[in-house]
């Protein structure tokens, strides 16, 4: 898997300049079937992934907290909100709550998510390829290809499927 990763970031990498024009141009000119494309990318990538052998996601970046995320994980921990916050997260330069260190604070050495049931949405939504009006999230989506193979792999079908 570590290969996979590493080769990853460098195809993410040599393919950043063609995958920023392909969005550009997708927002310019947004197929009308984009969601139902993406939706179907993303269940066929994911019926052949198992999350669980890379979990890179969870080891290299951390997701934002909402209130409400903070709250049901809280309760979940049997915590207060506050003493969440003050031992998980910090703020980050965009004021939003983040983890105060990567990797996951709860990821078990199995790739196993600690609060799996609890998750924050960032997380459940992860890698984002099945959201709907794809075509305005391009930017979190150049990132997320450098970071998961699904993501990477949904991104080059997509091209495929929806040449512009």
């Amino acid at each position: 898997m570590k290969q996979i990763l590493n080769s990853i970031q460098k195809l993410a990498k040599d393919k950043h300049i063609e995958n920023k024009k392909y969005f550009d141009k997708l927002k310019k000119k947004t197929p009308k079937n984009l969601d139902y494309v993406m939706q179907e990318l993303h269940e066929a990538e994911f019926r052949k992934t198992d999350c669980l052998t890379c979990a890179n996601c969870c080891k290299t970046t951390g997701p934002l907290f909402t209130l409400a995320d903070i709250e049901r994980i809280a309760k979940h921990l049997k915590q207060k909100p506050q003493q969440f916050i003050d031992r998980y997260l910090r703020i980050d330069e965009d004021n939003d709550y983040v983890l105060q260190r990567v990797p996951c604070t709860f990821l078990d050495a199995e790739n196993h998510c600690m609060i799996y049931e609890v998750r924050p949405k960032a997380c459940r939504e992860f890698p984002h390829t099945d959201r709907k009006k794809f075509q305005q999230i391009s930017d979190l989506t150049l990132k997320n290809v450098a970071i998961c193979p699904v993501a990477y792999n949904i991104v080059e079908a997509m091209k495929k499927k929806l040449p512009l």
